[in-house]
């Protein structure tokens, strides 16, 4: 077993262990969110460092402190008279067995033990526990090895679970893994102030679901980051290869904007329009602050619907002054309202991707992937302003979820498992603006959130302010990988509904700005700080299908598409 650092002096389950460091321990090779392992007398306990201090054995020492060149001195008192301490918070616990027989070196001298050593479980499956108890006094601190972390968060190449490697422990060189079965089956979330790499770690674990084939993925790309390529920050620029780029064949690009994703030089990208007739009052509603709707258009536009229905918007954009008033008369409407409603409905025609009439049914041919096992990829280019992304991701999310829940409910009727939807998992961008207390109700994300996995869907929800989302959904957030947030409430939001959240505060607001984040929740045992895996070559040759030298060009693929359709698929 490796050198102790410490030995735990005193503590409590609901505030954590107090370790003092031994006099041959420097403090400063302590760092918060460090993954530390206590040996107790039955059980082994696994801990992460959330805090660091210095004490002294006497307020003398204090008042008169050595010299600074005093090095003699100051060497007499360290680990006496002066003296590290480390606040633990334990996490989960392993109980071996009795019967056990293990025979530990004790002062030169055998002893027979009838408990089980962690370490005689090599190649047998461990059980961690939460924590319902602490170690004794004086029980010895250790680093944790290579071994306690495959013990804990397992192996990338296990072949009973979907493991998916999406960093390292800050100090050491072995891989921390995602259960990305257990990440896809909740609603999820990315978290972190601006520029601290939540796109990166966003397309992590996109390319992971997909390597994996966890879920199928919906991404709604308000910056045109996830498709086929985007900038790498720093100095010099660069760029790092799309989800299109390392699965050619396992991701489609649908665009809004077709110009700009030409000029950006995407293969094979399916245009997609929406048509006046899929906006429901309940889109609007979600977009009333961008559009500046008063209450009294929103009730008047529910009356257009009931009488015209679906092509209520149409009707109104052509209706004359004296068209509204004969409407107004008859129907006990608003005529100031809705000419209101009409001028302003009229910005909608300033969007790209709005058409009066759509002949082709384009939210079937993205359902018609995802049945496939395709990846979506959804672009906006030039059309990324909050109106056109909360209108177009809200309009088509709706259409999705509406056909998920028919197969859903004709799957618990068929109990066929040939039935059963694949799992969904859509990806959303300014996540507070769908899903703040005041629009949580009329945006279908809200509804997803709440529903966990009943129909299949969940959620990822990429955001730089949690404080913004309703407290109901962030509840229902199983996995929150968060990167460095300054803000008070943003970083009570990401800890709403966990418990003992508060000795991991210290932790996330001690993260490095860049490459580091804290992972908790339903796809991790416990919490961990990690340095997150390089999106680099290495990174592409491991888990791409393909090098981008290798793609085919555009002819190849059409021609590939159309013998698929002559054969049938």
């Amino acid at each position: 077993m490796d050198k102790p650092l410490g030995s735990v002096i005193q503590g409590s389950l609901s505030k954590g262990l107090e370790v003092r460091l031994h006099p041959d321990v420097s403090v400063e090779e302590m760092r918060v969110g460090k993954f530390l392992v206590v040996q107790g007398v039955r059980s082994r306990f696994f801990c992460m460092l959330t805090d660091v201090s210095l004490g002294t054995a006497s307020q003398r020492i204090l008042a008169n402190p050595p010299e600074p060149t005093n090095f003699f001195l100051q060497e007499v008192l360290a680990g006496s008279g002066t003296y590290g301490t480390i606040e633990l918070s334990p996490m989960l616990m392993f109980t071996p067995q009795e019967g056990t027989e293990v025979k530990p070196a004790t002062n030169g001298k055998k002893k027979t033990s009838k408990l089980a050593s962690f370490e005689s479980n090599t190649g047998e499956a461990i059980e961690l526990l939460p924590v319902k108890t602490i170690p004794s006094h004086f029980s010895q601190v250790f680093d944790a090895s290579e071994r306690d972390f495959r013990a804990v968060f397992g192996w990338e190449d296990d072949p009973h679970r979907r493991n998916f490697a999406i960093g390292q422990p800050i100090d050491m060189e072995v891989p921390v893994c995602l259960d990305l079965d257990r990440f896809v089956e909740r609603s999820n979330g990315v978290f972190g102030k601006s520029g601290t790499g939540k796109s990166f770690l966003t397309r992590l674990l996109l390319a992971g679901i997909v390597r994996k084939q966890a879920a199928v993925n919906l991404i709604f790309d308000m910056h045109s980051e996830y498709g086929w390529e985007a900038a790498r920050e720093g100095k010099q620029f660069s760029t790092v290869k799309g989800l299109r780029q390392l699965f050619p064949g396992q991701v489609q690009i649908f665009t809004l904007d077709p110009e700009s994703t030409k000029r950006r030089g995407v293969r094979d990208a399916q245009e997609l329009y929406v048509s006046y007739d899929q906006i429901d009052v309940e889109d609007l509603m979600l977009v009333r602050g961008e559009l500046n709707l008063s209450e009294a258009s929103l009730e008047n536009a529910v009356i257009l619907r009931n009488e015209f229905g679906k092509s209520w918007i149409n009707r109104l954009l052509t209706m004359s002054n004296g068209e509204i008033q004969e409407f107004c008369e008859t129907k006990m409407g608003s005529k100031s309202s809705i000419m209101a409603l009409q001028r302003k409905l009229n910005r909608l025609d300033d969007l790209k991707y709005i058409r009066s009439s759509c002949p082709h049914n384009y939210v079937s041919q993205i359902l018609e992937c995802i049945e496939s096992g395709k990846h979506v990829v959804i672009e906006f280019g030039s059309q990324s302003n909050m109106l056109s992304y909360m209108l177009a991701t809200n309009i088509i999310a709706r259409r999705i979820h509406q056909a998920y829940v028919r197969k859903a409910e004709y799957f618990l009727q068929t109990k066929d498992i040939k039935d059963r939807p694949r799992q969904l998992v859509v990806t959303i961008e300014e996540a507070h603006r769908f899903l703040d207390p005041s629009t949580v109700g009329q945006t279908i994300f809200g509804t997803i959130a709440r529903e966990m996995r009943k129909y299949f869907v969940t959620l990822l929800v990429v955001d730089q302010r949690p404080s913004g989302i309703d407290n109901e959904v962030m509840s229902q957030i199983g996995t929150r990988i968060t990167a460095l947030l300054n803000d008070e409430k943003d970083i009570e939001a990401i800890f709403t509904g966990v418990s003992g959240g508060q000795s991991l505060r210290s932790v996330l607001s001690k993260l490095d700005s860049k490459q580091q984040a804290l992972i908790l929740g339903h796809a991790v045992p416990m919490p961990v700080v990690i340095r997150t895996r390089p999106y680099d070559e290495t990174f592409y040759a491991e888990i791409g299908d393909t090098a981008w030298e290798e793609l085919p060009d555009e002819k190849v693929l059409q021609a590939a598409q159309a013998a698929k359709a002559d054969l049938g698929f």
